[in-house]
């Protein structure tokens, strides 16, 4: 990266479950999605990037942490992020950035700011213990779970609370924005603007449905009934309603439209905040990275959602903008969410800062964005529904395992096979590397204690949930914002007020 008159902004860009084989800068010869395809072609696109647990809580968590699932025990979509992790966030605020969050990040817990200085919006979920799966009864179907009728009504629609609560992301971002280049401060800000779409239900506006013709919609690549599904995707099947459901070409096509649509839907954000820092004037000093949490199967092999680590559920978009500090390139290694604290940590210092209060599995990604390839692997850790034992994924040098004590074992050349259909497990020629990563697997992990963690956590916290909610306590963000210091108010002449508020100044 080359040097900068001071320490860049950096913006962080996030979908929710979105998966990069939707994107045309992926490939995706339909889905319209012109400003994301800007940040792709004038920046870094990292073509395989992956989630380190397809979940939205502990995925987040990771991310932020720079540390993966199990040395923050970040099991499950209801578990508490403890305050004593230091993010990305408290890293960047101790160099001498303001740091701010606008949107999702699906904090559990009272601490609903992990180091983010300030926050523009609540949550858009629970902050609270509802939400634990039991592997006390993991074969059983849970009452707050994903559902099918989010695919069977699919479609266009006037308004849905996710379309609502990311125009208030983003407006409130923009906000942020002017307000800053008014206070003219050379203080460098690291701005999260996360977002819900495209996650389920399928809902979008009709204006973004009527981008595309519906008989265009692709249909899954990939059917249930060519391949010998694995029992980790037959039981999430089963737990969300699919093992049950009989979805006919256009029910499945409906719903691929409606998530094309709200894409289209992200892409206009994406839009719209970069068209906030350009009227700003921060846009050639702002690093802007777009991602998501995880992916979303669609239909392929009858499953939806995410929860699995097969590619479309584990894989994310990872671009990274910045025309007058990088060269577009391409990236072919395998990294993960897990190196975007170090990498935030190695701009915001220009490279020397790096002396973190905790160990982190996160690695930087400053060498791949000038030219390098310092690692080429990616480590992921499942703890939430479908299984009562953890769940393991290594993906390097285009081979992906996916391993549990349980299941059989998963092993895949992408390079040859990027859907997924050949396992390799049982071959020959694979053999002995497959041995070694397994090996090394049980060497680092000592599975059964790690059960007992995870269930014990499960356990606390199906009885604290009931107790809290009888107590009606709630940790949900209350964004703080004074009336009496918003607009016109009488604390000094109108004049001035509305002179102070003008941007250019006049």
């Amino acid at each position: 990266m080359s040097a900068t008159s001071r320490q860049p902004n950096i913006l962080l860009i996030m979908a929710d479950q979105l998966a990069p084989q939707f994107l045309s800068s992926y490939g995706h010869p339909l889905v319209k999605t012109p400003a994301i395809d800007r940040l792709a072609n004038e920046g870094v696109v990292f073509d395989s990037a992956y989630t380190n647990s397809p979940l939205c809580a502990p995925s987040r968590f990771v991310m932020m942490s720079g540390r993966l699932p199990s040395k923050i025990a970040a099991w499950d979509n209801a578990v508490e992020f403890s305050s004593e992790v230091p993010t990305f966030a408290h890293y960047l605020q101790s160099v001498g950035y303001h740091t701010c969050l606008s949107g999702k990040m699906h904090f559990v817990g009272p601490d609903q700011l992990h180091g983010f200085g300030e926050r523009l919006t609540t949550d858009v979920y629970p902050a609270d213990f509802t939400w634990h799966p039991e592997w006390d009864r993991f074969d059983e179907r849970l009452d707050w779970f994903h559902n099918m009728e989010v695919v069977t009504k699919a479609g266009p629609c006037v308004r849905s609370m996710y379309m609502d609560y990311d125009d208030e992301a983003v407006f409130k971002a923009r906000r942020f924005m002017f307000e800053r280049a008014r206070d003219d401060t050379d203080q460098p800000f690291m701005m999260t603007v996360s977002m819900i779409q495209p996650h389920d239900p399928y809902l979008c506006r009709k204006g973004h449905w009527d981008l595309y013709e519906h008989d265009d919609i692709d249909l899954p690549k990939v059917s249930l009934a060519e391949i010998n599904e694995d029992p980790l995707s037959a039981r999430l099947r089963y737990g969300y309603g699919a093992s049950d459901a009989e979805l006919d070409e256009d029910t499945v096509r409906n719903a691929r439209h409606a998530y094309y649509g709200s894409i289209s839907a992200i892409d206009d954000k994406v839009k719209s905040l970069l068209g906030a820092l350009d009227e700003s004037g921060f846009a050639d000093n702002t690093i802007v990275v777009f991602t998501s949490d995880h992916g979303d199967m669609l239909g392929e092999r009858g499953m939806w959602f995410k929860m699995s680590f097969l590619e479309n559920s584990a894989r994310v978009p990872l671009i990274v903008h910045a025309p007058k500090m990088l060269s577009p390139r391409r990236v072919k290694s395998a990294v993960s969410l897990v190196d975007i604290l170090p990498t935030f940590a190695d701009i915001a210092g220009d490279g020397e800062f790096g002396k973190f209060a905790t160990p982190i599995e996160g690695r930087s990604l400053v060498p791949h964005l000038s030219g390098g390839t310092e690692h080429d692997e990616v480590i992921g850790e499942y703890f939430a529904e479908g299984t009562n034992t953890p769940v393991f994924m290594n993906r390097s040098n285009e081979h992906k395992l996916i391993y549990s004590h349980n299941d059989p074992v998963q092993y895949y050349n992408l390079a040859n096979d990027p859907l997924e259909l050949r396992n390799l497990a049982d071959s020959d020629h694979c053999r002995e590397e497959l041995a070694k990563k397994i090996a090394d697997i049980r060497k680092n992990y000592d599975r059964e204690a790690l059960t007992e963690r995870v269930m014990e956590s499960q356990r606390r916290r199906k009885f604290l949930k009931n107790v809290m909610s009888d107590q009606l306590l709630s940790w949900d963000y209350q964004p703080k914002e004074n009336a009496a210091e918003t607009y016109i108010r009488n604390t000094m002449p109108i004049y001035e007020l509305e002179k102070r508020a003008r941007f250019p100044k006049a």
